[in-house]
Order: C-alpha cells, then structure tokens, then sequence
C-alpha cells in the first residue's frame, strides 16, 4: 500500500444524512472513482496528556491546532504491519500532516517507551518534531479511535479526494491495535461524515450539487465528540452516586 508522507491541503466537512448519501453517491459516478481498498477500516491511537490539553485545545476552536495519532489500516495490528505515526496540523483551514512510516512493532514501541527506533535520514526531520510535540506536553498512548470508510479520488484530477466515514467507535482499554477494532460506538453520529480533500478549488460540479441540495460544511471532530460524551456520563454518574447516597 503505497502512501504520501507529506500533504498540505484543504480539509472541509459535511456531515450527510442517508438521502443526502445516496443522492452524492449518484451524482459523483461520472468524476470520481473509488479507491482500491473499497470499504476499510482505519485504527488509530491518538495521544493526549493527563490534563487532556490537546482535546481541549481542539474543542475551543483555535486559529492553530495540532494533534498526534498511530494509525493502522485493518481489522487488527500486527507486528509487521505497515504503520504511521501523524502529526497533523491547521491554520485557517489549511491542513498540514507529516508522518513516520515504519512497522507497527515500531511506533508502539516508541509511543510506550519513548525509545526511538532507527530512524531512516529521509524521516529524521519528521521525527524531531514528533519528538518535540510529545516532550513538550508529555503525551501518551490515550484512546483507540475507529472507523470505517470510504474513499474516493477524482477521474481527472487524482490529487481531489473525497471520504465518506461512519461507525465510529473508541475504547480508553487496550490502547493497542493489535487488539483489533472494537470500541464503544459513538451515540448520534451523522450517517456519513464526508470530507473533502483538495489542494486548489473545488470541482464546480461538486459546488453545484451542494449548493442545491442544501449540504453546508460542518463541524465534526470524532475525538471532540468521543471526549464530549464521556465529560457528560462521567457527570451524570456522579450526580446519581450523590443521590444514591443522599
């Protein structure tokens, strides 16, 4: 599976419900094609620290924002396995993602242990500032993030790309992939996140459809949400333990 190591490019989110889906999907047929890979899943471990600082960070919404993630493709991990660990950060809307590319024995080595393996010359910049990120705010391994989805590339302009993801689930327990995909499905997740991918303008045919059906961008961090849901059952559990005990 071949990847790109390093993207700059506009990320925009629109969050469909299945008759938006299935009307996008029609109307799409004659500019894009789907990927080889066809409906997949992606794995990931994102980093964060005690203090949950980098969610917190994302969830005010700021000019500038950064994140950490191990990412896998597949049911579940193994040790050979081809895997990356991401940095990805935005600034006004522009999205810039570096990554390491090694096995997954590797990375999760590293991101126990902090040890770093062998790093190759072409990936030692990379690497720093993956390092300085993790020293600075003493991040971890923290939560499983998982999801399925959907990818698609343009006939004429392979660069544009288009996801569609759904299922998304997580799990704080086993914070390793070899230990496959399950997790706690997210409650009220839209039926199809997509996300457009795109390094210049987006293709007017596109423009079009959304503009007449209606669909706006919209605003959906899985992480967010995940994070979201758990500060609320973790208050209402304390609200019912204090009336169990009044």
């Amino acid at each position: 599976m071949a990847y790109a190591n390093t993207f700059k490019r506009k990320e925009m989110k629109f969050l469909l419900n299945e008759e938006k889906y299935d009307l996008l999907m029609k109307a799409m047929e004659p500019y894009m094609t789907e990927d080889e890979f066809g409906l997949h899943t992606i794995m990931n471990i994102y980093f964060d620290n005690d203090n949950n600082d980098v969610i917190m960070s994302s969830l005010s919404k700021p000019v500038y924002k950064e994140k950490l993630r191990l990412r896998a493709y597949g049911k579940s991990a193994q040790d050979s396995d081809e895997a990356f660990l991401e940095i990805k950060k935005k600034y006004r809307g522009v999205v810039y993602k570096r990554r390491l590319e090694m096995t997954y024995k590797e990375l999760y080595d590293y991101a126990e242990s902090g040890k770093a393996p062998e790093i190759p010359e072409k990936q030692r910049q990379v690497f720093g500032e993956i390092e300085y990120f993790i020293k600075r705010l003493g991040l971890k391994p923290k939560i499983v993030i998982c999801y399925d989805r959907q990818a698609y590339f343009g006939k004429e302009d392979k660069e544009f790309r288009m996801t569609f993801d759904s299922n998304v689930r997580s799990r704080r327990n086993e914070v390793d992939l070899r230990k496959g995909d399950y997790g706690e499905v997210l409650k009220d997740q839209p039926y199809k996140v997509l996300e457009i991918k795109v390094s210049d303008a987006v293709p007017l045919w596109l423009v079009k459809f959304l503009s007449e059906n209606g669909i706006f961008t919209g605003s959906f961090s899985k992480y967010g949400n995940i994070f979201i849901n758990e500060v609320k059952n973790n208050t209402q559990n304390r609200r019912e333990t204090k009336c169990f005990r009044a």
